[in-house]
């Protein structure tokens, strides 16, 4: 699908915009071919999002194409969540413009998931897609078999029986990855998945993040590990503003990293070329 939104955007136009986003994290009942200029799946000019009027991050010039990986940067409080409410439309800009040529998803962060529900992994996965039905409509087998497909996909095909709540953390994240492929999500929007992995969930998270942009996903990674970062194909650094967007070779000098983090980098005696980033935040809040 097609979606823009402007500041300046007539009102009733805005609130057909947010309906029809609202059918679940940004996926509609029904999509169409999208025009698709220059291959961007999404773009921002001069973009400026927050809430009750007051911006909470401005100044976002990006495009994105298909089958991207990028980096997301920033302290806590600098502007990554908004801008994840922004891509799927649970915010509207307050002054420039955000299109979309995609469906989005938001994978959230699995320690803030409940493990003492009743469900199974399959169950987690077809809950993806409530976001593409109507709100009237349950999930059908088509619908299960899509999630099966989807939870093997991401390794877990075998696991499709067990209780959501007794896998480890790199496994639940990976199906909760599945359920935003089940809801046709174009655009993945993870929200710090590395957090509480060991080095072989993590390995395999990479492996599967790659695999989804090598069949034309593209997906955005909240994350504060800038060598991570720099494996990616893009980063974007926020605080409060845009820093810096563009290849990480090319983007990540020491100038951009001091500014997303509000603060000098101490270098480590004997380690040239390495450092230690400024504290920052690590509250639940807007991150």
């Amino acid at each position: 699908m097609r979606t823009r939104w402007r500041s300046d955007s007539p009102a009733e136009n805005r609130t057909a915009i947010s309906t029809e986003q609202t059918l679940g994290a940004g996926a509609s009942a029904e999509r169409e071919p999208s025009p698709q200029p220059g291959g961007g799946l999404a773009s921002a000019r001069g973009l400026s999002v927050g809430y009750g009027g007051v911006p909470a991050l401005t100044g976002v010039e990006l495009e994105i194409g298909r089958g991207t990986r990028i980096g997301l940067l920033g302290p806590n409080g600098g502007g990554k969540t908004t801008l994840f409410r922004a891509f799927t439309g649970e915010l509207k800009p307050i002054s420039g413009e955000l299109e979309v040529n995609a469906t989005c998803a938001t994978v959230p962060q699995t320690d803030r998931t409940r493990l003492d529900y009743p469900v199974t992994c399959l169950d987690v996965a077809t809950m993806g897609a409530l976001a593409r039905l109507p709100w009237w409509k349950k999930p059908g087998r088509k619908d299960r078999a899509m999630a099966l497909e989807n939870l093997k996909l991401v390794g877990l095909g075998e696991r499709s029986r067990n209780s959501f709540g007794d896998l480890s953390g790199g496994q639940r994240q990976r199906v909760l990855i599945a359920r935003a492929l089940t809801a046709d999500a174009e655009l993945l929007l993870l929200d710090e998945p590395y957090t509480g992995l060991d080095s072989a969930s993590a390995a395999l998270l990479d492996g599967l993040i790659r695999d989804l942009a090598d069949r034309g996903r593209t997906v955005m990674i909240a994350t504060h590990d800038v060598d991570q970062a720099r494996c990616w194909d893009l980063v974007l650094c926020l605080n409060g503003t845009q820093i810096a967007f563009g290849p990480p070779d090319t983007t990540l000098n020491r100038e951009v990293i001091e500014a997303t983090y509000g603060g000098s980098i101490v270098e480590i005696p004997g380690q040239p070329g390495r450092g230690v980033l400024p504290p920052h935040h690590h509250d639940h809040g807007d991150h």
